[in-house]
């Protein structure tokens, strides 16, 4: 017995050797950090990889430096048009300062979840009930801005504060649907109107451009047929310029023809009609028609008497005008 407990002794002090060797020697991860108390007193942070301690005289802290998030259950506020509602959020939070988020707050969670309660019904507070619905960015700044004051003190960033859900009162609900029914009435009122008038204005325009389509065309028929007809006009005086003495002397005396079978009784011949008397007088007598002349309704006058164009029935004319009247069966 006396040999085995000097055994005994040495195995247990080895034992002992090996814990407080292990509990000297910690492993710490990138996203951490050790906070090491010696005899009471913050000699700083430690890590990342392998940390030596003081057995019995160092005390670690373990600081976790990744994001948190933090999820704040439903509070009751109350708006600024006397509304209460219901809210709920998320705080995004990190460490930045290891050493003062173990030594400057106690809990962190339980008092980031106090400061965010109240940071709220104070924001809300002075946010009318539409405000709140509609920028809930803006209610989302200033709570980050608010909270981040508190929380640097304590070494934590306080990143992102995202309202979650807002609930307002059963009545105010009903209230919004119906107003979100009569927006949408109204806005299928207005989407209509818009599309008649538009409708009435593409076939107004459609209208305006078929009438200055349809008068262009007029327009241009117009000019084609005038210019039909100068050209026309153009090819008769062309014509006509060629035409002898002779020619016209059987034109006019085809157009006596025309008046002698008329059924009229009286006819109005111009003063021009003489020269064309003397024109017909001349022609007749180069013809060799002289013989005939006197069963002709118009005598043919010798040149070295002076008789004129025996007509049947002349008369003065009844007007001012000048010519002769014939009245013929």
């Amino acid at each position: 017995m006396e040999a085995v407990l000097p055994l005994v002794c040495l195995f247990g002090l080895l034992i002992l050797l090996l814990v407080l060797i292990l509990s000297a020697i910690r492993v710490v991860r990138e996203y951490e950090r050790l906070v090491v108390f010696r005899l009471g007193k913050a000699i700083g942070a430690r890590g990342p990889g392998v940390v030596l301690l003081i057995p019995i005289a160092d005390q670690p802290v373990k600081v976790d430096l990744r994001e948190q998030f933090q999820e704040i259950p439903h509070q009751t506020c109350i708006t600024k048009d006397n509304v209460t509602i219901s809210v709920d959020f998320l705080i995004y939070s990190k460490v930045v300062d290891a050493v003062s988020s173990v030594v400057q707050v106690g809990n962190f969670a339980g008092a980031s979840q106090g400061i965010a309660t109240t940071t709220l019904r104070a924001v809300i507070g002075d946010i009318i009930l539409d405000d709140v619905l509609a920028q809930r960015e803006h209610i989302n700044t200033v709570l980050r801005t608010k909270l981040d004051e508190v929380t640097e003190r304590w070494g934590v960033k306080v990143t992102a504060v995202e309202i979650r859900e807002i609930i307002p009162p059963r009545d105010i609900q009903e209230a919004m649907t119906r107003q979100m029914s009569a927006e949408r009435t109204r806005r299928a009122v207005v989407t209509e109107a818009d599309g008649k008038r538009q409708a009435a204005i593409t076939v107004a325009d459609g209208d305006r451009q078929a009438v200055v389509l349809r008068s262009e065309g007029e327009r241009q028929a117009r000019i084609l047929q005038a210019e039909g007809y100068a050209l026309a006009l153009q090819t008769i005086f062309n014509v006509a310029r060629g035409i002898d003495s002779k020619t016209m002397s059987l034109q006019y005396m085809d157009t006596l023809k025309q008046l002698g079978a008329s059924p009229s009784t009286k006819y109005i011949f111009p003063m021009e009609f003489t020269d064309l008397v003397q024109g017909l007088t001349e022609f007749i007598r180069q013809a060799g028609t002289a013989g005939s002349s006197a069963e002709s309704l118009v005598v043919v006058p010798d040149s070295t008497t002076s008789s004129s164009l025996q007509l049947p029935n002349i008369e003065p004319p009844s007007g001012s005008g000048t010519g002769v009247s014939q009245t013929g069966t």
